[in-house]
């Protein structure tokens, strides 16, 4: 019999988390139901006890006062030691029903990382009414199954399964939504095995209200790629800025080179002098690039290591 863990990172819930509660109690009574309650302002907290205690649920209210689904999250897999883990949110977009078919591939496949895709059965696109959340889902997914010779399809999805090797050796740096994204590319720069499971997703009842900011949380799952695509993929990062740095450097030159063949003489000095620094400036970051990708490759065997 498998432990397992439900989490559920809840902030300003008081109109859902009570069913969301009751609805995963349902489809697994034996599981061990957390909510972490990220600095809420309303009844959640309140609330979350007393379905607890009213309905003899094997549940534990956790605390977390830095805002973000990120430190949530932390707290919650630093505090539960379980063989399972189930994130979803506490809004009830997630069906509870869902649940069964992200766990059997974790525990008859050996999946490190099932996710719940939103977007295959088109009922992301049907109930989702922020147009510019799902431009921001197709870009990041484009950009990360590009990085990573992937072919992921939902890279956001909050409604996923864990194996216990994957939560014990996942560092958890963002703090904010970001975090799927980032769930995501770990798993993928650590060869960690992940499967897309179907699901439906359903908008949030009326009256609950989205702590999703499109602009802002974009922008971080933005950053979030690019600082991934820095720390994992640094020689092609900085091949990158290197060929922009010579190119510049060569079309600086021309002028120099055209002085040089035509009276052997260089009038245009100062142009030699940027060329050079240009030059010298590419020259340093694809040795950078070669230098990381070194210590990242070391990092990886390191890792490697740690799993065996």
């Amino acid at each position: 019999m498998n432990n397992i863990a439900i989490i559920l990172p809840s902030y300003n819930e008081e109109l859902t988390i009570k069913e969301t509660i009751l609805s995963f109690y349902n489809e697994l009574p034996n599981s061990k139901i957390v909510v972490i309650d990220n600095n809420s302002d309303d009844k959640t907290s309140l609330i979350a006890e007393k379905t607890f205690s009213e309905y003899n649920i094997n549940g534990l209210l956790l605390k977390e006062k830095r805002q973000g689904k990120g430190n949530a999250i932390r707290h919650a897999f630093k505090k539960i030691d379980a063989d399972i883990y189930i994130m979803a949110d506490a809004d009830m977009t997630y069906p509870a029903n869902e649940i069964h078919k992200l766990i059997k591939p974790i525990i008859e496949e050996d999946i490190d990382m099932c996710v719940g895709d939103r977007i295959s059965s088109g009922s992301y696109k049907k109930e989702n009414k922020r147009l510019l959340h799902s431009f921001g889902n197709r870009l990041v997914q484009n950009l990360v199954n590009k990085l990573f010779n992937a072919n992921i399809t939902d890279i956001m999805s909050g409604y996923r399964a864990f194996s216990k090797t994957f939560v014990k050796n996942y560092p958890i740096l963002v703090e904010g939504f970001e975090l799927e994204t980032d769930m995501t590319l770990h798993a993928l720069d650590k060869r960690f095995k992940i499967k897309e499971i179907e699901i439906v997703y359903k908008d949030r009842p009326e009256g609950s209200n989205s702590k999703l900011n499109t602009f802002d949380d974009g922008l971080k799952v933005l950053f979030t790629i690019f600082q991934i695509f820095r720390y994992y993929r640094p020689f092609l990062f900085f091949t990158i800025f290197s060929i922009f740095f010579a190119i510049c450097s060569l079309i600086s030159a021309i002028p120099v080179f055209s002085d040089w063949i035509q009276y052997q003489y260089i009038y245009h000095v100062p142009l030699a002098i940027l060329a050079t620094g240009l030059g010298l400036i590419s020259i340093i970051l694809v040795s950078v690039g070669i230098i990381l990708d070194a210590i990242a490759h070391q990092n990886r065997l390191e890792f490697e290591q740690r799993i065996l």
